[in-house]
């Protein structure tokens, strides 16, 4: 298994701290961000590719010389108006880097209190792909995200990306399992009309056509998008909890 870290974004809404420099190695807990993801994977997966985009490329580049089997491509944009969607940045790691079954594809920008493993776990006993999900009670939020409805096995029932009428209280964060099968559809999503921008648009487009389960997040994730949210963990995160 292969894992996708998305790199690729501008981060427009951490200016300045993010005009010059990638908000997934801002430092949190005192390491950067992605140090706190790739060294729970690592065990699991036999390569992490970072895909960045051009401007940054040197910086993933200088950090993951230290790391062990990670990898790091340039996507080759160089603004945030022409950037190529995480659905692409997702494909043209699938196409430089193939994998023999599957592939665990993430954002780069957040932190969990719990470690991966698990879902990993799940979804190779599972024989499907997998999302993430998470009970979310506030009607705002649920807008703002995807949301799923499951059966009594965790199948995944329905899958909407921002619904103005949420059809269930189950939100997905940015983490997915793609069996390599799956993942290698991503050209006829984009065909077919899948949003390439969003990195839930791919997941919900395949939920429809194949069978895709989910997994329940075991503790709480931050996703650092704003000021607001880099604040409230950059001083006080330690980690996954054991």
């Amino acid at each position: 298994m292969k894992a996708i870290i998305l790199a690729a974004g501008y981060a427009t809404r951490l200016y300045p701290l993010t005009e010059n420099f990638p908000k997934p190695l801002l430092p949190v807990g005192g390491r950067p961000i992605l140090d706190w993801l790739t060294s729970d994977i690592s065990p699991a997966v036999d390569e992490i590719i970072v895909v960045s985009n051009h401007k940054f490329a040197a910086h993933f580049e200088a950090w993951a010389q230290t790391k062990e089997k990670t990898t790091v491509i340039d996507d080759g944009t160089s603004t945030n108006e022409t950037r190529l969607g995480a659905v692409k940045d997702i494909y043209l790691a699938v196409e430089k880097h193939p994998s023999p079954d599957s592939y665990l594809v993430m954002a780069g920008d957040n932190v969990l209190d719990f470690s991966l493993l698990p879902f990993i776990v799940y979804a190779k006993k599972s024989g499907t792909s997998c999302i993430m999900c998470h009970e979310e009670t506030s009607l705002p939020a649920l807008q703002k995200t995807a949301v799923i409805t499951v059966d009594q096995d965790n199948l995944i029932t329905s899958y909407e990306e921002k619904p103005k009428e949420p059809k269930g209280t189950l939100a997905v964060p940015p983490f997915y399992f793609y069996r390599a099968e799956d993942a290698t559809r991503i050209p006829e999503a984009i065909e077919n009309g899948c949003n390439a921008d969003a990195p839930g648009s791919f997941a919900a487009w395949l939920s429809a056509r194949t069978p895709m389960h989910a997994w329940r997040m075991t503790g709480s994730r931050h996703d650092i998008g704003d000021m607001k949210s880099y604040e409230a963990v950059r001083d006080s995160y330690t980690g996954a909890k054991s």
